[in-house]
């Protein structure tokens, strides 16, 4: 068996050349081909034109960009400015000024027409010369989709700060509304010879106004109307019989008429003048100088009073809640307080909730209440609500809560 005859080093080089060509041939395959992807995925095209000879040459992604058939060639470098939406020609036309005569490199945006749509176009260019040869190379990429995002984010937060503004003013509003229908109470403000904290928060939320009310008024006998109660309904028909019953009750109580009678005047206002209305509530006077709270209730959660640490809610005297019915008489019932008691009284969203049964809020917010306010200060009265509030569940996703807690000075 006879071998092949040894390559000669003429025969070597050749073939290491031929190896060598293939090699490069690949790589500069695959090379094209990873351009021409990046091209694609940034949507993006490479140009160059020629100072010197006017010759330009693009990228196949260049082409697609300007929506321009690429057997037509590039667009020569001085009818660049021309394919230009017109108020964008004066930027694109001083690029182009201080590349080829400033050689100072930069970028424009400016728009195009293809086919009828305008596109965001972004180029940068700078000016290359080597060996006697100057061009002006550029990368050329289409932005539509990134301003038109940008245009919908834009378009997204004014609409989501108009919200918020929108949402600012209405709590503006809704805080001056509170104001005017129902004053604030604090500590400092309890009429003479008491002491006094108050918060209403109205279905969950801090401010605003709802269907819940309550009172304190000085009368003119030396005696303080107390009053809670609770109109049906949500939203402003609920607001504005709330304010109706309760701006009514303060005029009444000028009268001086006891709670029972009062309670009876108002039934008969919503029985015969506010229909397809009912309410709760809870009317007393406090006599200061006695410390004797004299009340009457209409289908409303009975005051809670607070002695030496120990709560226990008050047995109520007879009354239906208002428009119900005019027969049923509401009947007085009293109770004295000594120096250190508390009374409350509270509207049905703080013991009440969809998941838990009344009585089971009933106990949570007597023992809470008979913890918290154990020599509470008259500043700490107001903060002791709040804690009490949380006691119990925190503020009623779906019903009013009002809660007032006043006591005589010693």
């Amino acid at each position: 068996m006879t071998g092949s005859a040894p390559l000669t080093a003429a025969e070597m080089v050749q073939r290491l050349r031929g190896e060598l060509g293939e090699h490069m041939a690949v790589e500069q395959q695959l090379l094209t081909a990873r351009l021409a992807q990046a091209e694609r995925l940034g949507n993006l095209g490479w140009v160059e034109w020629n100072l010197q000879t006017g010759e330009s040459t693009w990228s196949d992604h260049a082409y697609v960009i300007f929506g321009r058939d690429p057997g037509a060639g590039p667009i020569h470098l001085r009818d660049l400015v021309g394919q230009v939406e017109p108020a964008d020609r004066a930027a694109l036309d001083a690029l182009l000024r201080a590349v080829v005569n400033l050689a100072e490199p930069g970028r424009a945006e400016f728009r195009i027409r293809r086919r009828g749509e305008v596109r965001n176009l972004c180029v940068v260019l700078d000016l290359v010369t080597a060996e006697g040869r100057a061009a002006v190379h550029g990368v050329i990429q289409d932005v539509t989709g990134r301003r038109r995002a940008e245009q919908v984010m834009l378009g997204s937060r004014r609409r989501l700060l108009e919200v918020r503004e929108r949402a600012a003013r209405e709590r503006q509003v809704n805080a001056a509304l509170r104001e005017a229908i129902m004053p604030g109470l604090g500590p400092a403000a309890g009429p003479p010879g008491t002491r006094i904290g108050v918060r209403y928060i109205p279905a969950g939320v801090k401010d605003g106004l709802g269907g819940d009310w309550y009172d304190a008024v000085p009368l003119p006998d030396g005696r303080v109307l107390l009053t809670i109660g609770d109109v049906s309904g949500h939203g402003l028909p609920a607001i504005t019989r709330m304010a109706r019953l309760r701006h009514a009750l303060i005029g009444l109580s000028m009268t001086g008429e006891p709670a029972d009678r009062l309670l009876t005047w108002l039934n008969d206002l919503v029985m015969h003048r506010m229909e397809e209305t009912t309410a709760t509530a809870v009317i007393g006077h406090l006599d200061p100088a006695t410390g004797v709270f004299a009340w009457s209730q209409a289908g409303h959660p009975a005051p809670i009073l607070i002695r030496d640490g120990v709560a226990a809610q008050l047995d109520p005297p007879a009354g239906v809640l208002l428009g119900a019915t005019l027969t049923e008489p509401y009947e007085p019932a009293g109770v004295r307080l000594l120096p250190g008691d508390l009374l409350l009284l509270f509207t049905d969203g703080l013991v009440e909730r969809r998941d838990r049964d009344i009585d089971e809020g009933l106990a949570l917010t007597l023992a809470a209440a008979a913890d918290l306010f154990r020599g509470a200060s008259d500043a700490e009265l107001a903060t002791g609500l709040d804690r009490l509030i949380e006691s119990v569940g925190g503020p009623n996703p779906e019903d009013d809560t009002c809660v007032l807690v006043i006591g005589v000075l010693g």
